[in-house]
């Protein structure tokens, strides 16, 4: 498999001829539902041999195929890196890296619910069920996850239950300050997590507790060491979303002490997105560089077999008016590219930031700029996953479409399970 970047003028025709694969495998494996491409746009070509077009080289081919230049050239019989146009090149296997997968779901209906478990039940260890609200006495809200265990433990994918400090009006700081600073409501929100871990029949727990402010950094590890230490001798996970960080300085970030937080749960989620979001101006949603920044610096904090690389599933597009942002909405990975093919303008690539976009005008002639993940920006973060030896990589969140994502997860690693 190799991933191909359309030119324009192309069709599905004349990339499947090229290349001698049929044009339903093209349809399949991209989860095409018409036959319009535009400039810019990835597909995943499924077939291990290459056929050597003009300008190819092998650096590109390796670019192509994320295979290094020295095993193409070794499973090859190559002497030399000259090219032939129509020469075919076998593409070997990937060797798979043995990791973890947690990625978030959402209840649905139980159609939906089955769909999605059974289709990403391959690559997932854990499944995070959204969610659950911290009230301000230390009880939980309800939510309707029956289904979702059920199925998650048939498809042997161990359910974790989020609880999350959001309220009516968002991420709460002011919540998590009252209940974690009131030890009888911390001890009651501990034992209520321990009853319905239990009573559901859940495997552990992933908190995700959001705009923690300093003054309550230490408290908040505490509260998840004793977590842990009620949750462990029975056999339940402990883990945690974060943010990215890429250093101590950021104020708004001081909240969380990756150390102390990494001593504490048995896994770290670290949510490596959002650097340009709803509320900012246009930009890259994922950027390498920093996102390589986060894993490098959680690792002076942590040991890599705790860190599951968190990666999006969307984009953002903004509505922009004289320059400046008007609104912004998320849009799935398939979206945004719909949105592409519908308005018919070219996906451009920045290397720099290995991440997508493009500009067009809607029906209303206001101009939109959209920023989101692919399936090159994806092979990019998932190598760094192998290059760090980390535990693992998951995702926000599985009812978004990103087609291609699963089946570069299955290039890079095998999914361990464990034993629910």
């Amino acid at each position: 498999m190799y991933i191909y970047v359309v030119k324009t003028g192309e069709s599905i025709f004349s990339i499947a001829t090229k290349y001698q694969v049929s044009m339903d495998s093209i349809r399949m494996i991209n989860g095409l539902k018409t036959d319009r491409l535009v400039p810019g746009q990835d597909l995943l070509i499924p077939t291990d041999m290459y056929i050597v077009q003009p300008g190819d080289s092998l650096y590109s081919i390796s670019q192509m195929s994320l295979i290094p230049v020295e095993t193409i050239r070794l499973y090859n019989g190559l002497e030399l890196d000259i090219l032939m146009v129509g020469m075919r090149l076998y593409l070997p296997p990937r060797p798979k890296y043995e990791a973890e997968g947690f990625s978030y779901i959402t209840p649905s209906t139980p159609e939906r619910n089955r769909r999605i478990v059974q289709t990403f039940a391959p690559i997932n260890t854990f499944f995070g069920i959204f969610e659950y609200h911290v009230l301000e006495d230390g009880s939980l809200s309800t939510l309707d996850d029956q289904e979702l265990i059920r199925l998650s433990r048939e498809n042997k994918v161990a359910p974790l239950a989020v609880i999350t400090n959001l309220t009516s009006t968002g991420f709460s700081p002011e919540l998590t300050r009252r209940v974690l600073n009131t030890p009888e409501i911390r001890e009651r929100l501990i034992n209520n997590i321990y009853n319905l871990v239990k009573t559901k029949n859940y495997a552990g727990v992933n908190i995700d507790f959001e705009r923690i402010r300093e003054s309550e950094r230490d408290v908040f590890s505490g509260f998840l060491r004793s977590l842990s230490e009620r949750l462990r001798p029975e056999g339940y996970y402990t883990s945690v979303a974060v943010p990215a960080k890429t250093s101590d300085d950021i104020p708004w970030l001081k909240g969380y002490d990756y150390g102390g937080i990494g001593a504490a749960v048995d896994f770290v989620f670290i949510m490596a997105y959002d650097w340009h979001e709803a509320s900012s101006p246009p930009g890259p949603v994922a950027p390498i560089g920093e996102v390589r920044q986060t894993i490098e610096y959680a690792l002076n904090h942590m040991r890599g077999n705790k860190i599951i690389l968190g990666v999006p599933r969307y984009g953002y597009d903004w509505t922009m008016s004289n320059g400046t942002v008007d609104s912004a909405r998320a849009v799935s990975v398939t979206r945004a590219i719909e949105t592409a093919m519908k308005f018919q303008v070219q996906i451009q690539y920045s290397t720099d930031y290995q991440q997508p976009f493009f500009q067009y005008r809607d029906e209303m002639d206001k101009r939109h700029i959209v920023w989101f993940e692919n399936a090159r920006a994806r092979a990019q973060k998932l190598q760094l996953m192998v290059n760090y030896r980390l535990r693992g990589v998951g995702a926000w969140q599985l009812g978004l479409q990103f087609i291609q994502s699963a089946i570069l997860v299955n290039e890079f690693m095998i999914s361990k399970k464990i034993v629910i």
